[in-house]
């Protein structure tokens, strides 16, 4: 029986994808496929009638989790990344009771306002976000989680990160656990991956390659060429089923890829949405900060 001793738990929106392709690259750490595997999230059936789009599916059963790891011989570190993983309640309890006794686990955290927003851009680049605004998001929060809706519409609820780190400390070692920051992949990637690399007990020294930032998110600067993009490919079509046909599907996904992030630019939180998500969470990343033994306080600073 194959199963990982090591899972990148979250947070999402964070710079989770970006370090999973990052640490595929070394010739100790195998990294299922596909990314997110979402078993230890998995609580029960997802709502019967409920859109499949706002349905974040993965694997149900062990026997399935362990098939994507059959690969893994010989490697000194066995991984995947969920980011549901840091989120769901319960989550935890499952990853204890089914992987290695000495399991390793990484969090990645990121200002959690700049994730909610970020969250939101992903949503409307993917055409999976219907509200007009942000502001208009942020209200329809509880109701759609209430619904069974993913963790990508959890805007605030995702973002509390001493909540959620706390249900991981007390039930494993603080050895086990490394939390970064997204700011630190930022500021210097290399230094930040050469941690984890020393943190997973592989050569530290290896050099990934760091160029490409994947998983880009914003708002489309032209809205008919993205609703006209919607159709072309998330839509039934004469040209997307001659495509099909004779194009490779990584070609077709990159194709899409790149013709959406041109169509892609950042922009400002409107500034009251700021200030009051600011105050939302100021109490979680005060203790936050207690509990990493780290200063957070350009996370508080809204100015």
């Amino acid at each position: 029986m194959t199963l990982p001793n090591f899972l990148l738990i979250g947070a999402a929106k964070s710079g989770t994808t970006a370090l999973h392709a990052y640490l595929r690259q070394h010739p100790e750490i195998f990294m299922a496929t596909p990314k997110e595997l979402r078993f230890f999230s998995y609580s029960g059936p997802y709502p019967p009638d409920l859109d499949e789009d706002y349905i974040h599916r993965g694997v149900t059963t062990l026997a399935e989790y362990q098939a994507h790891f059959e690969g893994a011989k010989g490697y000194a570190i066995i991984g995947e990344s969920s980011p549901m993983y840091l989120y769901y309640p319960g989550t935890a309890e499952r990853i204890k009771k089914t992987l290695p006794e000495n399991v390793k686990l990484l969090a990645i955290l990121r200002n959690p306002v700049d994730r909610a927003f970020s969250a939101y851009t992903h949503a409307l680049r993917d055409w999976l976000e219907t509200a007009q605004s942000f502001e208009e998001a942020l209200s329809k929060e509880q109701e759609r989680i209430e619904a069974g809706w993913g963790i990508l519409w959890h805007y605030t609820h995702a973002g509390f990160y001493f909540e959620q780190l706390s249900r991981y400390y007390r039930i494993f070692r603080p050895d086990q656990i490394k939390v970064v920051l997204h700011d630190d992949l930022v500021a210097d990637s290399q230094k930040l991956i050469g941690d984890i690399f020393t943190f997973l007990n592989v050569d530290p020294t290896f050099q990934p390659d760091l160029s490409s930032r994947p998983n880009m998110s914003g708002f489309p600067k032209n809205p008919q060429f993205h609703e006209w993009m919607r159709r072309l490919f998330m839509k039934d079509n004469p040209i997307k089923r001659l495509s099909r046909k004779i194009l490779p599907k990584t070609l077709r996904q990159k194709v899409m890829v790149d013709l959406r992030e041109r169509n892609l630019e950042k922009r400002a939180i409107p500034e009251d949405i700021n200030r009051y998500l600011h105050e939302l969470f100021r109490a979680d990343i005060q203790q936050l900060e207690v509990l990493l033994d780290r200063d957070l306080s350009s996370w508080l600073d809204y100015t």
